[in-house]
């Protein structure tokens, strides 16, 4: 229901602007370009849903393989402790427990090709525990939360970016993104577990975040020693070392089950071909109804009115500049890149609004397309709570980016 007014109001409020500009600023071209915004934006749901059907196809193959031969269960156990804590309605040691661990892993490692097709298997074996089918279940939101929050070890394509257009030090903002997007998942966690009472403080989750805080600070003392091209290529290395690793793997496993491993591929395979098809409507809504509200020109009557609202309360509205990505974020991950790389351009790759573009672009993952994709995949109308704690996770991943650049950088 939430979804539904959120993507009404794109329209409505794209529409009364555009009238606005018409009437006022005697701009001819808004609604037309609104029309073609509309188009483009179909277009490439499209071309995202098309472009998924081979990564999907691959991945729910080997996924499928994996489940066979009873790694996928393996994974359940190993993640049973803290998993049974988080998601308490989900049985023990269910083969969906290590679905959501591999799809949270490759989340961390930035490996998105292959978290995308893991989490939307994990969405259809929680969907076949969910007894109202287009409702969404609690753990389908604990889980929706977690990925819209973005966690990611190493944002490298940050760092590249940066370095492509002649940062001094591509990686300086490595620290705080990591602490950004921290704190975006412990408030998405922290936020889902009140909404359903569950008791963030048990022993386990303690211990799992603790450990997990500690091994993250390891990382940050490791990548801090190593040079923009080492710490690029070392990481590009693992993840890509690992991928193949779990594929080989799941097949071995399968061997060693004597399964046909080909034979239980292409069953698969054929079911992430139907999760593709399945996605293209859900994606094509929720991408023409925010293609259409930045066309009509509200994104920039939104980010200037917050300028002139902090400027008249005597604050620096120097951040206001990185407004753009934080507002894009969770609206359009392609929309939200091209606002950092246009900060980055206008302000200098080393500027405040520069940094804070690239702090926040890396701090949360994109919340509506998140929700589109994996509800969309299995039928949920009734999102209930799901968007509303993940823009919860987004502002506060935003929000600490803005004081994480003022603390890291106004001294430079």
């Amino acid at each position: 229901m939430v979804l539904n007014y959120i993507w009404v109001s794109f329209f409505l409020v794209a529409f009364v602007v555009g009238l606005a500009k018409l009437v006022f600023m005697g701009d001819m071209s808004v609604f037309t370009e609104m029309i073609n915004a509309s188009f483009s934006s179909a277009k490439t749901a499209f071309e995202i849903s098309l472009g998924l059907t081979g990564v999907l196809s691959l991945w729910l193959g080997i996924m499928k393989i994996g489940e066979r031969g009873g790694i996928i269960q393996s994974f359940a156990r190993l993640a049973a402790p803290v998993f049974s804590k988080l998601f308490p309605e989900i049985p023990r040691n269910h083969p969906v427990t290590g679905s959501i661990f591999m799809c949270l892993s490759a989340n961390l490692l930035g490996l998105d090709n292959a978290a995308t097709p893991m989490g939307l298997k994990a969405m259809q074996q929680m969907q076949e525990l969910n007894k109202e089918k287009e409702r969404a279940s609690n753990p389908m939101i604990m889980f929706l939360c977690i990925n819209a929050s973005g966690l990611t070890l190493i944002p490298i394509s940050i760092m590249v970016y940066r370095a492509q257009m002649g940062a001094s030090n591509p990686s300086d903002v490595f620290l705080p993104i990591m602490i950004a997007t921290f704190t975006s998942t412990l408030v998405a966690i922290a936020a889902v577990c009140v909404k359903q009472r569950i008791n963030i403080l048990q022993r386990e989750l303690v211990l799992f975040f603790g450990g997990v805080i500690a091994f993250i600070g390891g990382c940050i003392v490791l990548f801090n020693q190593m040079e923009q091209e080492m710490l690029s290529t070392y990481s590009s290395l693992f993840a890509n070392l690992l991928l193949f690793s779990i594929i080989c793997g799941f097949i071995v496993t399968g061997l060693r089950k004597r399964l046909n491993v080909y034979d239980v591929f292409i069953e698969g395979a054929k079911e992430g071909f139907q999760t593709a098809i399945t996605i293209i409507p859900y994606l094509i809504a929720v991408l023409v109804g925010i293609g259409v509200f930045r066309a009509s020109g509200a994104m920039e009557f939104l980010i200037d009115g917050i300028r002139w609202m902090v400027e008249s309360l005597g604050f620096n509205a120097e951040f206001v500049g990185a407004l753009p990505t934080m507002v894009m974020k969770p609206l359009s991950g392609s929309g939200a890149r091209g606002m950092m790389l246009d900060a980055l351009n206008t302000y200098g790759v080393d500027s405040i609004v520069g940094r804070m573009a690239s702090i926040v672009q890396g701090s949360s993952d994109t919340t509506f397309y998140v929700v589109a994709l994996y509800y969309g995949s299995v039928g949920i109308r009734n999102t209930r709570y799901t968007v509303g704690c993940s823009l919860l996770a987004d502002l506060a991943g935003a929000i600490s980016a803005v004081g994480l650049t003022y603390l890291f950088f106004t001294s430079i």
